[in-house]
């Protein structure tokens, strides 16, 4: 789901809401970025679930 499909299934009434889980834990001011158009981090999968700081502090 992109900010652009999910903008799209809004306004045509296709949902009531649109979650971005695995984008939100790459880039959690998501709806900062999404209001500027701005880039977003790509999700690292195997720091999803560690005990280090690598995926939670770094991006």
């Amino acid at each position: 789901m992109t900010k652009e499909s999910g903008e799209k299934l809004l306004a045509g009434n296709g949902a009531d809401a649109i979650v971005y889980g695995m984008k939100f834990l790459a880039n959690p001011d998501l709806p900062e970025r999404f209001s500027r158009n701005a880039e977003l981090n790509v999700p690292d999968h195997p720091t999803f679930h560690t005990l280090g700081k690598r995926g939670y502090i770094d991006y």
